[in-house]
């Protein structure tokens, strides 16, 4: 019995050291992870979480708790800001339709631009007030415009959330004024980069608005006409080379957020800093990342002409071969170990091009290919339109054929 009461204890022993040897060596590893990250990158963020994209192809240059949910206070806006510029591409409305503030976007707190209930201001003035000032009563008479309510926009807002990919998102209101995690508002620095990406990507003129430093709006009132100073809250534009927007936020419980982009020789970067001790660390912090992408990564661009394109066969045509040719160049972003010597490039054709063919049509492709990955891809289109032969071209070719023979 005391044998195997002793078995028994060694053997327990043997499993408690098991599982502390696999506890050190998790946690060793977790620690050498983070160690590694902050070694290889250099950057030392103090922000509860950031994250750096290249806005070319989305990917990740650096990540610190980039999933973590947390407050995102006013960078909320750029969600905002994103279905306005939608609805003026889609022509639901413009930007000099003129835009009513009702009560309830004019009851607003936290920053504002002290719009009244009646104002009326044109849709190019309100994207002013919410680029610039991050006015909270601009956000909401916009959202109002936009979708009839507050609710119904801020439904769309999800809904946009979910088509970008941002699994860690989820807006209660189109301005993260009075937000928190407990309410069902709240976002992670990587969903903010993946809305920041989308607006600047999609609608470039946005640094038309973001990048302005100071300018004014006139008040039209009962009491009158009144002008009032917007004063951009993002200080980078100021000091920053290539900054191209976009958003700061900051309440006392999310502290201070910012969402950065810049763009330097064809590299576009957005940096993401989420809950920053305070305000001038949030700045510093996304310059830090900008920096270090921009010191990692360069533009390669294949100018159209640099590309062979063959003149290919073409059956049942007015004519035996069709002229191709290409409409975009090809732009990527290197980064790290990358260069532009491991990309290769493939071009394919359809194997049966029948006329009739439209001037346009596409007929075959360009795949770009780095490391056996591929990164982009490039249509070939029909530089011409050729008619479907009839008796008469068949009988003109045959004669030719003879002629020449």
């Amino acid at each position: 019995m005391k044998r195997f009461t002793a078995c028994l204890i060694i053997i327990s022993l043997m499993i408690n050291c098991s599982y502390a040897s696999a506890y050190n060596k998790s946690v060793i590893k977790e620690e050498n992870d983070i160690h590694d990250e902050k070694k290889d990158s250099g950057l030392n963020i103090s922000a509860k979480s950031a994250v750096l994209i290249e806005n070319n192809s989305g990917r990740i240059l650096y990540q610190q708790k980039k999933d973590e949910e947390l407050i995102p206070a006013s960078i909320t806006k750029i969600m905002t800001l994103i279905l306005i510029f939608e609805a003026i591409h889609n022509k639901k409305i413009s930007l000099k339709d003129n835009v009513s503030v009702s009560e309830y976007a004019a009851s607003m707190g936290g920053s504002q631009v002290f719009l009244e209930p009646g104002e009326i201001q044109t849709v190019d003035t309100m994207i002013k007030c919410i680029s610039i000032a991050s006015g909270n009563d601009a956000a909401v008479a916009m959202a109002e415009f936009v979708s009839g309510s507050e609710p119904a926009f801020v439904k769309m807002m999800n809904k946009k959330a979910k088509e970008l990919g941002m699994k860690h998102t989820h807006f209660k209101n189109c301005n993260g004024l009075d937000d928190s995690i407990e309410s069902g508002h709240y976002s992670s620095a990587y969903d903010v980069a993946l809305m920041s990406r989308e607006l600047v990507t999609k609608y470039p003129e946005i640094s038309k608005y973001s990048t302005v430093w100071m300018d004014e709006i006139t008040h039209s009132t009962k009491k009158g006409d009144s002008q009032f100073g917007l004063t951009n809250t993002n200080k980078l534009i100021r000091t920053y080379q290539g900054i191209t927007g976009l958003k700061t936020g900051s309440t006392s419980k999310a502290k201070y957020c910012l969402s950065a982009t810049a763009e330097r020789n064809g590299v576009n970067l957005t940096a993401v800093v989420m809950a920053a001790p305070d305000p001038k660390e949030r700045f510093i912090e996304a310059a830090s990342l900008l920096d270090y992408g921009f010191a990692n990564c360069s533009n390669y661009t294949e100018e159209i002409d640099d590309i062979p394109l063959k003149e290919q066969k073409i059956s049942s045509g007015v004519k035996d071969k069709i002229i191709p040719r290409i409409e975009e160049k090809f732009s990527y972003t290197l980064c790290n170990d990358e260069s532009a010597e491991k990309i290769k490039r493939k071009i394919s054709y359809k194997k049966d091009i029948t006329a009739p063919i439209k001037e346009g049509d596409d007929i075959g492709k360009i795949e770009y290919i780095i490391a056996g990955k591929k990164i982009k891809t490039i249509p070939i289109k029909a530089a011409e339109s050729i008619k479907k032969a009839k008796y008469m071209d068949y009988v003109k070719k045959l004669f030719n054929h003879f002629l020449i023979a």
